[in-house]
Order: C-alpha cells, then structure tokens, then sequence
C-alpha cells in the first residue's frame, strides 16, 4: 500500500511538473505576441491621428485658396515619392504585397530578404511618405500602410527574443502582425483573423489561432483605450428593405467587381509601362503630371477625387445626398490610378471601398431607391469593389459589417461578395496583391544578383591571376 501511494504521489508531482512547465512555455511563448501588439495599437493610433491631421490641413488650405493645389500636389508628391526611393523602395505603395511576399520568404535564410520589406526603417519612410501624399491630396488610405507596419514591428519583436527563448515561427510572426493591423486600422477584430485565414497565409490556421485571437484583441483594445469605441464609418439606415432588392445587389456586385479589377488590370499595366524608365526624370515627370491632373480634376471638376475618400462614404450613407452623378465611380478610380502608381506610400483599401460606395450611390440614384435600399446598394458596391481589387470576398464582406454594425443584411453582403468575386475573373485571374508580391519577389531577387555579379567577376580575376602567376 506505501509502494502505490509512493507511487501515486511520484505521478502527481510529475504532471504537476510537466503542466507547469507547459504553462511556462506558453506563457513564454505568448508574451511576444502580446507586447508586440501593444506597439501596434499605439503605433496605429498615432499614425491615424497624424494620418486624419494631414487630411484636415489639406482641407483647410484647398477651402482658402484652390488655386494652390497646383503648388502643394505637385510638390508633396514628388517629395513622397523621392523619400521612398531613397530610403527605402519597398515601403512604397500599400504594403500588402510587401507583407505577403515577407510570409513567403520567411524560411531560415533568408532574414536578409524578409528585411527589405519588414524594418525599423520601413516603419519610417512608410509614415512619412504616406503623410506626405495625404498632405498633397493624394487618394490613399492608411489601413495598407499599417498593416505593413504592424507586420514590422512583430518581426522587430521576433528579431530580439533572445536564444533561450521559446522558438516561435517567423511566418507566424508576421501573419498575426498583418491581422492585427488591419483591426487596430479599421477598428474590426474579425476582420483582422479573416483577413489573416483568407489572404495571407494558407497553412493550418490552428496552429496559431491563438496568436491571433489574442493579438487582434490587444491591438485592437489599446486602439480602443486611446481613441474609444467606435465605428469605422457608423450605423446606416436599413429596415423595410424591398423584397426585389436582392436584384440591385446583384447588378451593382457585377459592375463593381469588373471596375475593382479592372483598376487593379490598369494599375498593373502602368507598372509595366514605368519599369521601361531608364533615367530618373522620366520617373519625376510621370509623378508631376499625375499631381498636376489631379490638381485640374479637383479645381475645375470635382474634389471629389482627392483624399482617401471616407467623406463621401460618410455623405452617402448618412445624408440626404444619396445618389452620386455619373462621373463620381470614374473619379474615385483615377484618384487611386494617379496616387498609387507614382510609388509613393498609400494604401487602396479606403480608396477601393470609398469607389465601391460611389457605385452603388449611382446605381440606386437610377431607380430612386429609399434611403435604405440605397444604403444596401452603397454597402454591397463596397464589397464588391474591395473583392475586386483584393479577391477576398469573405474579408470584404466582414470588414463592411463590422465598420457598420449591420449584420442584419450579411447574406446580401456575401452575395455581392461572391458575385464579385466570380466576375473579376474575367479581367484577371489573381488579385492585385498578388502580381504585385510576385513582382516585388523578383525585384528582389534580381537586385541580389546584380549585387553578385561584382563578386563573382572578382573572383575569377584573382583566379586569372593566379594561373598567369604560375604560368610566369
């Protein structure tokens, strides 16, 4: 009887040993995670609050005087532009593809590469240069920009664990990071792990879910704690919705995921044009022309085109203001075209989703829709836009409901999601950040074989030289 509880309490301890151990290691393991998505939601924070400042400082001095436009656009945009292409190249542009093509390359390695797109000094130019586009009137959004910017500051987190630190995959790393960037951007938990499941990785979400779920929460509620709840855009009016609505929703997801890819097709091809560029003026000249055509839309059309574009969803869902005029959806696609192809910092997401809204504005102001049955159409064109350039449909629906509150009409959302989806194919069968993640790949990868060359060449003239030596 002593023998078995001798032995009994020897298997206690044990397990009492081997579980708090397994506490230690988690606890351990998580601590990354959680401090990394405090930066987050710090970093966030201050980047809208500056992000928002630069929106309203370019509002104010276009309400003085319009005629300045001609001066500060062409100016900030060159200056954005010259900041990325100094200091850092792959801080250009929204930051998805970055991040995505970090999570490709994040194999034992290739630290180096992954560095490029992921790094204190990323951080930097990304905020500047994006600021800087937003103070010219750029039509650019944040949420991109800080997705690349949460994923650096997880990977800097990664980067200085020290060796005896519970090992924790890179990949896994930089997938939470993103996901906890868009929710502290848009304020939408879920959002953020959809986004996470859906674009950016494809291995086995469990695991790490709990990386997830637990830094989405963090980022977000210090988000939160510094600029309260609240809403991305607000609550929009949808009761007593036409039984025949479902129709419009379908034709508005048709037009809108064929604009999305479309702009991602055009976007695509005026980067294949630009890579022809042999000498920088011809990179100055394109970015001068783009701030100056912009200046002339909004000086002698519509200002419309300029900004981020979050004015107009706000005017169209909670105004009176529902119907846009034909030529808004076309705007609200050269803003993007214009800002983003000069290779500066910006993101597309506010920019897509703020054309998607315009999209459906004009097709309920067809049939003269009720404020509800129009806010359904505003809603669903932003959907379907946002698939159209991303080909995420579950993301972009998600992201639309939790920046409204508006779960009431999730099965209309996700038709027009799908329905977008379905359509955009026939333009492009990959996304916009994908032909994008591959193109910064090979950039990259030619970029180390230039910088091999020299060594290589080298090489064999010490080698020459030996046998000519010997020869002598």
């Amino acid at each position: 009887m002593r023998f078995i509880y001798w032995l009994r309490l020897q298997l206690k301890k044990s397990f009492d040993r081997i579980r708090n151990e397994n506490l230690k290691r988690n606890a351990l393991t998580a601590i990354p995670f959680w401090i990394a998505s405090i930066i987050t939601g710090l970093a966030a924070v201050l980047y809208t609050k500056l992000f928002l400042a630069a929106e309203n400082l370019t509002g104010y001095i276009i309400g003085r005087h319009n005629w300045l436009l001609f001066i500060l656009m062409p100016l900030c945009f060159l200056i954005a532009w010259w900041i990325v292409k100094k200091m850092s190249p792959y801080a250009k542009g929204s930051g998805i593809p970055q991040v995505m093509a970090a999570i490709q390359l994040s194999s034992p390695g290739k630290s180096e590469k992954i560095n490029r797109f992921l790094s204190v000094k990323v951080i930097l130019v990304k905020v500047m240069s994006s600021l800087v586009m937003a103070l010219g009137g750029g039509a650019i959004g944040r949420e991109g920009p800080t997705i690349q910017i949460a994923a650096s500051v997880f990977k800097i987190v990664y980067g200085v664990l020290p060796k005896w630190w519970p090992k924790i995959a890179k990949r896994n790393m930089i997938v939470t990071g993103a996901a906890a960037g868009l929710a502290a951007a848009f304020n939408t938990p879920l959002g953020g792990i959809v986004f996470a499941i859906e674009e950016l990785t494809k291995t086995h979400f469990s695991y790490f879910k709990t990386a997830i779920f637990s830094s989405v929460i963090i980022a977000g509620l210090t988000a939160q704690a510094l600029l309260g709840p609240y809403l991305y855009l607000g609550y929009p009016k949808i009761d007593n919705l036409s039984p025949y609505i479902f129709s419009g929703v379908l034709l508005v997801a048709v037009i809108s995921g064929l604009l999305g890819s479309s702009m991602s097709k055009l976007i695509l091809v005026i980067f294949a044009w630009k890579a022809r560029f042999k000498f920088t003026y011809h990179h100055v000249i394109y970015v001068t022309g783009c701030a100056v055509i912009m200046a002339g839309i909004a000086f002698f059309i519509d200002k419309g085109i300029l900004g981020s574009g979050k004015e107009l969803m706000q005017t169209t869902l909670f105004t009176s203001s529902k119907y846009s005029v034909w030529y808004t959806p076309l705007l609200r696609i050269a803003g993007p075209l214009l800002s983003f192809t000069t290779g500066a910092s910006g993101g597309i997401f506010a920019p897509a989703l703020a054309a998607g809204a315009s999209v459906g504005s004009l097709v309920s102001g067809w049939f003269h829709l009720s404020d509800a049955n129009s806010n359904l159409l505003i809603l669903a064109g932003m959907v379907g836009f946002l698939t159209g350039v991303t080909r995420s449909p579950f993301t972009s629906v998600i992201l639309v409901l939790e920046m409204t509150d508006r779960h009431s009409v999730i099965f209309h959302l996700i038709l027009a999601g799908m329905v977008a989806s379905l359509v955009s194919i026939i333009i492009d069968k990959h996304s916009l950040y994908d032909h994008l993640k591959m193109q910064y790949i090979k950039e990259l990868d030619h970029q180390e074989e230039q910088e091999e060359m020299p060594k290589d060449i080298e090489e064999e003239n010490i080698v020459t030289d030996k046998v000519n030596d010997k020869e002598k």
